[in-house]
């Protein structure tokens, strides 16, 4: 394998003042099977109790094959293929000078070649401080009391088959209807790997189903259908009552909480091709963000 140390006059700070990030993740969206990926770790606050950060080591997962570390200014790269696991990639801070303040976000990249399976695949990241370390390592199977939320996840990567939607939706939900009522609202968290638009959406349940946006005109909140929706490469984009969200109308039968309401979303990428990404999403009957567009009408 060709390993590559690649001279950077970059700073070694990147700006990114529009995203908290709340632990160590990868940037939102799958990546292809086999494909050459760029993981870019996001840090953006130190351990506990501790004012900067002073190392990062990333722990491979299986068939993640490292090709390339870009060198960072006031940081020593250290690379170890027979390390724990399927080996490490460590970066430690030159000096205290050089360490990265708690109150500063950069990312750590490196790049390589994903697996050929198909699934997520985690990446372990132990964040060394100048006060005690976090080892963001946990696994969904760690976890074993429902409900439970992990403290210290492992960033995942979502890792889809070629030819198949390069999106990954979360957190769907419908909002359940009441008597008489001929349509309702859907919403989601989008994630594209590769720029995208979503240009379309359908399903069983109703007659006619669009993308639609909120949006003030004076004073006056109002919901018009569009033609489609940007997401843009590895940003989450959430369609939210209030917002942009999936307008589903001439209901076939009414939307009852607990009711599983599959949705065909159809995306296009920047070369016209298409792909479609079928989504179960869940009826609720209480909003999940203080309102829904569905009670609104045009």
């Amino acid at each position: 394998m060709s390993l590559l140390i690649k001279s950077a006059s970059a700073t070694a700070l990147l700006a990114c003042a529009t995203t908290a990030f709340a632990h160590i993740t990868l940037p939102a969206g799958p990546a292809l099977a086999g494909s050459q990926y760029e993981a870019a770790f996001r840090v953006g606050h130190a351990c506990k109790d501790a004012r900067s950060t002073t190392g990062i080591t990333v722990r491979m997962p299986q068939g993640f094959t490292l090709e390339d570390v870009p060198a960072r200014s006031g940081w020593r790269v250290e690379i170890d293929q027979k390390g724990e696991g399927y080996g490490t990639v460590r970066w430690i801070a030159e000096s205290a000078a050089q360490a990265l303040a708690g109150d500063k976000k950069t990312e750590f990249v490196m790049r390589g070649k994903l697996p050929t399976q198909t699934g997520p695949i985690y990446f372990k990241v132990l964040q060394t401080c100048d006060r005690g370390s976090a080892d963001w390592a946990q696994l969904p199977s760690d976890v074993t009391k429902p409900g439970e939320k992990q403290a210290f996840p492992a960033a995942r990567l979502q890792v889809v088959a070629p030819g198949t939607a390069l999106v990954e939706a979360s957190s769907a939900w419908i909002r359940a209807t009441v008597p008489g009522q001929s349509g309702t609202g859907g919403f989601m968290k989008l994630a594209a790997g590769a720029p995208l638009k979503l240009v379309g959406v359908s399903t069983p349940v109703a007659g006619v189903a669009e993308i639609h946006e909120m949006r003030m005109e004076g004073d006056t909140m109002r919901m018009r259908a569009i033609s489609g929706l940007e997401l843009p490469a590895r940003q989450s984009v959430e369609l939210k009552p209030g917002g942009h969200h999936l307008m589903l109308m001439e209901l076939k039968q009414p939307i009852t909480a607990g009711q599983s309401v599959p949705l065909t979303l159809t995306f296009e990428d920047t070369k016209g091709a298409k792909s479609t990404l079928l989504v179960q999403a869940p009826a609720q009957m209480l909003s999940a963000g203080g309102g829904d567009a569905s009670a609104h009408k045009h």
